[in-house]
């Protein structure tokens, strides 16, 4: 009988929680390489060469690929003849693997798990608990399974019990074509089929951990069913026309993954989990030989991609002498590099704002003119001024926008994907503007930065205000004073119709 080790299993999920945080697998670099060669859309091109050079950057750098380092998600499945020598219950050794990869002092990485979800929402500080699955399989090793979901993809998670009768691809491609950019394509569709509803989507989030084949697969062609839907889904959901970033392009899905399961005759359970642009994941076995030993990808597995060529033509802004005759010339879609004053401020920190504008109290912070990123960056380490800081979900803000831009006279908005009706109109009524910085970009980013000082709201941890002073910030002009989005024209732009294989 294999016997593992507790120290092993611990040393080697610590280990891959790190490894995962700053290497891309490498069937992923490829698959995004060739969606790069092959991509139309000046946009989505330019996005998909900056989250490559940041995937290169960080590899070299051994800094996250992005700001948000993930839940801790670990697949343990033990073989029937193996036997976990623990001291403790195999929760307690996950959760301490994954306090000490987050703590690592070379390369802290964000914690982001909040306990009390519907409570306080008070922040763990180590990011445990991991999310922790546990099988058990034929064989005398240990299988382990470790990503790092981010909470933009995870958030747009999606479950449904269809008819018998009923098609999978329809629903899948309906339901992706609502989600909007906030998951940060192109990506990856994990799709569970069958089983019960917890199982559908715990499958869905295992296919995420499968390897990329598609371009495989669509060359020699589908051998069943279940590839058949893979292809269907693929092109179908390319189709659409979102593109990278959600600007309108070629390819949205790099790879579509399905599992599926036996299930009652009167259910067809369907769970869609996508992965982002960053995403991360790496398997390891253990053999009861000692810890795992993880192979980094070939640095020659990235292409070779100059960011000067792609930023041509982008047009320097300068964040302090903006006025809004200079808001007024912008126009959606239009590659901007900024220089000036920035400062950070997410969901707690609008929260907060507001309530302290309700209650009649002067904000810690003029924005009077100013712009302001929806960022929660890494801690630095080193000579770092910052640590990766690429932006969140900007749709979260929604609900704050117009008082803000009310009150405070704030111009200009930062973050990642499209805004609702609700933001857009108070965009247009103030004649302000909303850009955006690349999701999976986070390293790049942050070299742009180049002072950051806390200024406001530090109880708040990662979402406190800083002052941030860039230099030749890369963003994409995404909502105009006007109100028009290019994540609305983008897309209708490269919507085409589907070439099934």
């Amino acid at each position: 009988m294999t016997v593992i080790r507790e120290d092993d299993l611990l040393e080697s999920i610590a280990e891959a929680l790190q490894f995962v945080s700053y290497y891309h697998p490498s069937d992923f670099i490829r698959a995004m390489s060739a969606a790069y060669d092959r991509e139309e859309s000046k946009g989505a091109k330019d996005a998909m060469a900056q989250i490559l050079v940041n995937s290169r950057m960080a590899a070299i750098g051994k800094r996250p690929i992005c700001q948000d380092t993930g839940t801790a998600n670990v697949f343990i499945e033990i073989g029937h003849k193996a036997q976990l020598q623990l001291s403790r219950p195999l929760q307690d050794v996950v959760d301490e693997a994954t306090r000490r990869a987050y703590a690592a002092d070379t390369n802290p990485l964000r914690a982001s798990v909040v306990v009390d979800p519907f409570g306080t929402r008070k922040n763990s500080g180590d990011n445990t608990p991991a999310m922790l699955h546990i099988s058990m399989i034929e064989g005398e090793n240990v299988s382990v399974h470790v990503s790092a979901k981010g909470g933009g993809s995870e958030n747009k998670a999606k479950f449904t019990v269809l008819n018998p009768s009923a098609s999978v691809a329809d629903w899948v491609v309906n339901t992706v074509e609502t989600l909007g950019a906030g998951w940060c394509p192109p990506g990856v569709l994990g799709i569970g089929v069958g089983g019960s509803s917890d199982r559908a989507m715990l499958m869905a989030k295992q296919s995420l951990n499968d390897a990329l084949d598609m371009q495989d697969l669509l060359r020699r062609g589908p051998k069943d069913k279940t590839e058949e839907l893979r292809i269907e889904i693929y092109e179908r959901v390319n189709a659409l026309g979102i593109g990278a970033q959600g600007l309108g392009g070629l390819t949205t899905v790099l790879d579509v993954k399905v599992r599926s399961f036996p299930t009652h005759a009167a259910s067809l359970p369907v769970g869609l989990i996508p992965n982002c642009a960053a995403t991360r994941h790496v398997h390891f076995t253990l053999d009861g030989s000692g810890p795992a030993r993880l192979t980094p990808p070939n640095l020659s597995d990235w292409p070779e991609i100059l960011l000067d060529k792609a930023s041509a033509g982008a047009r320097r802004l300068d964040l302090d002498t903006l006025t809004d005759a200079d808001i007024a010339t912008l126009t959606p879609g239009e590659t901007l590099l900024l220089s000036g004053t920035l400062y950070t401020g997410r969901d707690a920190a609008h929260k907060r704002m507001v309530s302290m504008l309700d209650a009649g109290e002067e904000l810690p912070v003029d924005l009077k003119g100013r712009a302001i990123y929806y960022v929660g960056p890494v801690d630095a380490v080193g000579d770092e001024v910052i640590g990766p800081a690429g932006p969140t979900t900007s749709t979260r803000m929604d609900k704050f926008t117009d008082r803000i831009l009310t009150d405070t006279g704030l111009k200009v908005m930062i973050g990642k994907a499209e805004r609702g009706p609700e933001a857009i109109e108070a965009i247009k009524k103030h004649k302000a503007v909303y850009l955006i910085a690349v999701g999976g970009a986070a390293y790049l980013v942050s070299k742009a930065i180049r002072e950051a000082e806390p200024v406001a709201f530090q109880d708040l941890g990662m979402e406190a205000i800083y002052k941030l002073r860039v230099e030749d910030m890369p963003v994409t002009v995404a909502v105009d004073s006007e109100g028009n989005s290019v994540h609305k024209t983008g897309p209708a732009q490269w919507k085409r119709m589907p070439q099934l294989a």
